[in-house]
Formats: structure tokens, sequence, C-alpha cells
């Protein structure tokens, strides 16, 4: 009798590490603990905390699907050309994932990757800026005329506000808020960059849009992010582009006919 017991007890532990490995048997069919651990690493990866009422979702889940996997399986959909063609692609997708996230791995952006090319944002963007107004009109004689009212005494943002044409600024007295100088068209920052702080232009300044009265309210050194702030927005714009020269080396190398 002892015999016996000892046998069964013997028999339970060495099956129970192979039923660790599964979740559940579905008709005779096991559904492997390995699927949990995937599709978790797939809700983790879209900033879903796995909590366990959500990993008890995921085991649901995974047994439904082994039931209607089953079913389809007997009406013989799995031998349809349009199951194998979406099996192919759904293949080939995760290969390539797999491939892109093998060469970002092998090749992350370095910090002095990321401290060169906030460089060159700070070269091509540093200097001044300025704090302008402008009222933009068809003719020249309703600039001129504008100007001349503003020289007697009439409030330049009033006349912005009932005159420019420039729906974004007009209606707020034409303010244009802080920008650098190239963020214009050339003759409206070429006027505007000989302005000092408080001047208007004299003349209209013609430009692709109409003619402008332009009027510096302040200038300042240009107010650009530090390094720090930027960091995580310029890491990821060089890893987009290491992975797009990379694709495009293997599309030039690959012989296509």
């Amino acid at each position: 009798m002892k015999k016996q017991m000892l046998s069964a007890a013997l028999v339970a532990l060495l099956a129970a590490p192979a039923f660790a490995q599964n979740i559940a048997v579905v008709n005779g069919k096991p559904v492997p603990s390995s699927r949990v651990e995937a599709l978790k690493q797939q809700v983790e990866a879209s900033g879903r905390p796995v909590t366990p009422e959500v990993l008890d979702q995921i085991k649901q889940e995974l047994i439904a699907r082994e039931i209607f996997m089953q079913e389809a399986k007997k009406r013989g959909m799995d031998a349809s050309d349009d199951y194998k063609n979406q099996i192919e692609l759904a293949r080939q997708s995760i290969l390539i994932r797999s491939l892109f996230a093998d060469f970002q791995k092998k090749n992350p952006v370095t910090d002095a990757d990321v401290k060169a090319e906030y460089d060159k944002f700070v070269a091509a963007n540093g200097g001044k800026e300025y704090h302008a107004r402008h009222i933009l009109v068809e003719t020249e004689d309703q600039a001129t005329a504008l100007i001349a009212e503003i020289k007697k005494g009439a409030k330049f943002e009033d006349l912005a506000k009932k005159n420019s044409k420039d729906p974004g600024s007009g209606a707020n007295g034409g303010d244009l808020d802080w920008a650098a100088a190239g963020s214009y068209v050339p003759e409206f920052s070429g006027a505007m960059i000989k302005l000092e702080k408080g001047q208007m232009t004299d003349a209209p300044v013609k430009s692709q849009f109409g003619f402008h009265i332009i009027r510096v309210d302040d200038i300042r050194e240009a107010q650009l992010p530090k390094l720090e702030e930027v960091k995580p927005q310029i890491s990821q714009q060089l890893q987009q582009q290491k992975l797009a020269k990379f694709q495009e080396d293997l599309r030039a190398k690959a012989k296509v006919q």
C-alpha cells in the first residue's frame, strides 16, 4: 500500500513541471505559458501595466484563441489561399520588425551624436529674435496713408485690426509674436532687422503678399531650449534617420528585376 502511494506521488511530482509549462489543455492540446509571456510583452510595450487582473485576462484570451483556432482548423480554413497569404504577410512583418530592432540595438544613437545635432540646431537658429507687428494691405497707397495716420497719433494696433488682410495677426493688432528674421520672407525680414526697438518702417515694404507696415516692439537673443530639454526628440529623430539610411542602403544593394 505504501509502495503504491509513493509511486502515485512520484508520478504527480514528475508531471508537475510539464503541467506548469502550460496554462491549460484544450481538447487535449496544451496552451504553453510562453504565449502568456509573448502577449504580456505586447501589453507592456503599449504602456499598459500588467496587473494580476490583466494577466488573468491574457490567459483567458489565449485559451479562447486556442478554442477558436481549433474550430477554424476543423473547418479547413488553414488550407485556404487567403489564410496562407495572410500568414506569409504576418511572418514578413515579424521578421522585418526584428531586423529593424536588431539594427537599432547594434547602432545606437550616442550622446555625442545628439550633442552634434543640437550644436547644428543652435548654429542655424541662434542670433536675434524679433517681436514684431505688421499691417498688411493690398496697395502701396493704402499703406502710405496708414503710415501717415500712425505718425499723426493713430494707434498701430487699432489700424491693424481694421485694415490688415492678414487674418492671423490682424485680429491681434498685427502681433506676430517672437520669431527669428529667417521666419519671414526676405523683403519683410530685410526691412525688419534694420529697425530698432520701438521703430516702424517709414515706407511700405512690398512682398509677394502685398504691402507691409512693420513695427518692432522688442529684440532679444534667441531663446533656444537646453540640450536636456530636447535630447529625447533629437535622439528619436536620429534613430529614424539611421534606420531610413539602413533601409535605403538595403534597397540600393538589392537586385530587383
